[in-house]
């Protein structure tokens, strides 16, 4: 069984090997298992893809550490990779709030997560810059002589406030504050995503799949791109070929939709043979 050092060596290795990977992001153990199997190096939790799992929006007010934990430990434990965590806001507006997730998300097995600086309030939805910096300065001194990665998130774009010099100041800051990846979800485009990552130095993560256009990882490799997550659009692909499936049921009655399903015998050889002592 690989150990979490070991996990975190190849995690920490797979940011500097100068080509982007992909980090696709499961959103349980049955999806861990599969994306498991296809050849991925690493995998991510995806706060989003829990949230529809559990019949809940993907919100600060709807998910709480514990829950996030407890769906992130079984990811760990379904399957041997490298598994790194969306930490949302770290639970917690103050400084000590990011320490305690890191240091708790690390302990139980995962070697990378991510800080974000929004603050869950539509009226000032984003931490001042000193607020943000010191919130990551504390989570990377939690786990400085911890097996974890830790991930900085500048959320402007996704809220409203496109303003491509102060998320490349931020990144530059929380870069400095001890973060080891550096994010900004929702760039617009390839020309920003490329001067984030010139402006910056340390690996960058871009999101593809939500809204707006997406590039290759090819295109993206060629940008500066170290990292290539695709958030809750897998867990949504996954929602969406259900209501097709049941859309052709109700509107029409058949069930062709069965051809493209993976088969109950492939699914089950992926999935945990253990046994229960007793029933």
């Amino acid at each position: 069984m690989t150990t979490q050092a070991d996990k975190y060596t190849r995690f920490r290795a797979l940011h500097h090997a100068g080509t982007a990977f992909v980090l696709p992001n499961p959103w349980d153990a049955g999806s861990a298992r599969l994306l498991a199997s296809m050849g991925f190096q690493a995998l991510a939790t995806t706060s989003a893809g829990y949230a529809f799992s559990v019949g809940k929006r993907d919100s600060f007010a709807g998910l709480d550490r514990d829950e996030v934990l407890e769906n992130a430990s079984a990811i760990v434990n379904a399957c041997d990779l490298p598994v790194s965590a969306d930490l949302e806001d770290g639970f917690g507006a103050t400084p000590e709030s990011c320490a305690t997730t890191v240091r708790a998300a690390c302990a139980i097995g995962l070697v990378g997560g991510s800080i974000e600086d929004a603050t869950g309030n539509p009226d000032d939805p984003i931490f001042d810059l000193a607020a943000a910096t010191d919130r990551v300065a504390a989570a990377a001194d939690a786990v400085r002589d911890l097996p974890f990665l830790l991930t900085a998130r500048a959320e402007n774009f996704l809220w409203n406030r496109p303003d491509l010099s102060d998320t490349i100041a931020r990144l530059q800051a929380f870069s400095a504050a001890g973060a080891d990846v550096l994010y900004a979800p929702g760039l617009p485009d390839l020309d920003a995503i490329r001067t984030v990552c010139h402006a910056v130095d340390k690996p960058v993560n871009v999101v593809m799949g939500l809204s707006g256009k997406t590039y290759s990882v090819a295109e993206l490799s060629a940008a500066g791109v170290a990292r290539v997550s695709v958030g809750g659009s897998f867990a949504r692909a996954a929602y969406g070929a259900l209501r097709r499936a049941a859309h052709e049921v109700l509107d029409d009655g058949t069930f062709t939709y069965a051809a493209d399903a993976i088969p109950d015998a492939e699914l089950s050889r992926l999935m945990s043979q253990g046994k229960r002592a007793e029933r």
